[in-house]
């Protein structure tokens, strides 16, 4: 058994999170908040209409027949008749059968000398079919360090024996469609490199122990992301781009010392609320639509010149001494190209998002922390003193010389990672943890088929589970004061607390629906009602 139920575990008997009393009015009436960042719009949908769309889901997304006993078919699968509705750029070439797939060249890692035939090796499927890393087609061999798998994208083995994992895009993982029942002999892996806004069921423990290979933006999972945005030490190497001397004639000639440049206003960690408490202490030049004080010129309202570093853009925001740069969501470990994107180009960020960034500076004078100062009022002095001190500000510009790179962690761990960031000697990180999911399989495939032939010699593989060091971010909180001083109707806390406990709500009906073996997703509803019904029983 892959998955373990936490009573089983004496660590989760006592519940790691402190949990919010809610009240359940009415048990019928479940509410959902959509992940938002990105291409996904935040909304809150009654319980009636997410009914009628997990009909709809089952309806796309589950196979439409199996032999009776799916997991005893000792036969392979037809991919002949399969029905791609996807009419993207992910399409098969040709009908497959058999299993039996055409390889294109791939990389065979040293330690491989797997001569399995394709029929052989265990399956691991794409459950987000848009993130499959190959083209074209919808299914591969690929041939990692030590071991060899088929992937695939194609949903109609999700039950076949042979389909050892499930490798899941952390944004698209919706309780309501996960592929049940979920089979004893059968892991699922998480890749979520995104903010942790998109999907709070991985935050929680019910939701995170779901899965037992992860490769997320916390240094704690299987196949840490953290430095995904950081392309290289180089890349915080290059030169300044705009001189102290350029930057101080633009403060002559009207730019204020620190600029801000955000268009998702309504986020977690409610960085308009800090931002305009700090613009009553000092001035700051404010682009985009959240808290506009300052038109953007017109070649740049295209917001693709941001995301992809047009040198525009960077001419244009190099000129300030300091960037506000605060995350959409807050969480170890969790830092975006807002943090090292002013870092790059010789400005000093103000940063708030990751709790554990200090780890990962350069030096200790190279960003400014918000969270070290008691207010926005005494940030804001520090700042305009920093600004009319040039040898003082130059200081946190060292880090570009070498020699001041001090940060002994932050260089072993760009030397160690094994994938790339715009890097093509390396692999992405997909095909990566693809490949680390592959291995892993097969090594466990290996040991449990040892313990079957010899129990007394070979102990059985531990089952393996991820946990809150491998994601576990907090409740959010008010960018600015107390909670409890906030208003009820204040659209933040409308939104992003009780997000943060609905997903907690779904994480728990989940975890019930695979410990019922349930194989229908639009049972979540159900589940979840008998839960809350259970807590307001109180225990028996």
């Amino acid at each position: 058994m892959l998955y373990t139920f936490p009573e089983e575990i004496p660590e989760f008997r006592e519940r790691e999170e402190k949990r919010e009393e809610r009240v359940y009015t009415h048990v019928f009436i479940v509410m959902i908040t959509m992940s938002v960042e990105g291409r996904l719009g935040a909304r809150l949908v009654p319980c009636c209409v997410w009914l009628c769309l997990g009909l709809l889901c089952l309806l796309s997304t589950l196979p439409c027949s199996w032999s009776q006993d799916p997991l005893n078919v000792g036969g392979p699968v037809d991919f002949g008749d399969s029905v791609d509705t996807d009419q993207g750029a992910f399409q098969p070439q040709s009908a497959l059968s058999d299993m039996e797939f055409s390889s294109i060249a791939s990389y065979r890692g040293p330690g491989n000398n797997d001569s399995r035939r394709n029929k052989d090796l265990p399956i691991l499927l794409w459950w987000s079919a848009g993130l499959f890393p190959h083209f074209p087609g919808d299914t591969e061999r690929i041939d990692c360090h030590t071991s060899s798998c088929l992937v695939t994208r194609n949903r109609k083995v999700q039950l076949y024996r042979r389909t050892s994992s499930i490798i899941f895009y952390g944004t698209d993982f919706r309780a309501y469609e996960a592929p049940l029942p979920r089979p004893s002999h059968q892991t699922w892996a998480l890749f979520h490199e995104e903010s942790p806004m998109n999907n709070y069921i991985l935050s929680h423990s019910p939701g995170i122990r779901l899965f037992n290979y992860t490769a997320t933006f916390r240094r704690g999972s299987d196949y840490p992301l953290t430095l995904q945005w950081l392309p290289s030490l180089g890349y915080l190497l290059q030169p300044v781009a705009v001189s102290l001397e350029q930057k101080n004639h633009w403060r002559r000639e009207g730019l204020a010392p620190i600029m801000y440049m955000q268009s998702h206003c309504d986020v977690p960690s409610d960085r308009d609320r800090y931002v305009q408490k700090l613009m009553k202490y000092m001035e700051v030049d404010s682009y985009g639509k959240c808290l506009n004080s300052k038109p953007l010129p017109q070649y740049l309202e295209d917001t693709s010149t941001a995301t992809g570093e047009d040198a525009g853009f960077m001419s244009f925001t190099a000129r300030y001494k300091f960037h506000l740069a605060l995350e959409n969501g807050l969480c170890q470990d969790y830092m975006t190209e807002k943090l090292w994107r002013p870092l790059h180009q010789g400005c000093v960020p103000v940063y708030r998002g990751s709790s554990s960034v200090a780890d990962w500076m350069p030096n200790n004078l190279s960003v400014i922390l918000i969270d070290d100062f008691p207010s926005p009022q005494d940030l804001a002095k520090f700042l305009k003193a920093l600004d009319e001190n040039d040898e003082e500000y130059a200081k946190y510009l060292q880090f570009k010389n070498p020699s001041h790179v001090t940060n002994v962690g932050l260089m072993e761990a760009l030397e160690s990672r094994e994938w790339g960031v715009n890097d093509m000697s390396k692999p992405n990180y997909l095909n990566g943890f693809e490949c680390y999911v592959c291995d892993q399989e097969n090594t466990r495939l290996a040991a449990e088929r040892a313990y079957r032939k010899a129990p007394e010699k070979s102990p059985p593989p531990q089952p393996k589970m991820a946990n809150n060091s491998h994601m576990g971010c907090p409740l959010p909180s008010p960018g600015f004061g107390d909670r409890q001083d906030l208003h009820i109707n204040d659209s933040w806390v409308q939104m992003w607390p009780q997000d943060y406990w609905q997903s907690l709500d779904q994480a728990e009906g989940l975890e019930s629906l695979i410990r019922h073996n349930e194989s229908d997703p639009a049972l979540l509803w159900h589940h979840i009602q008998e839960l809350a019904m259970t807590r307001a029983r109180g225990p028996a």
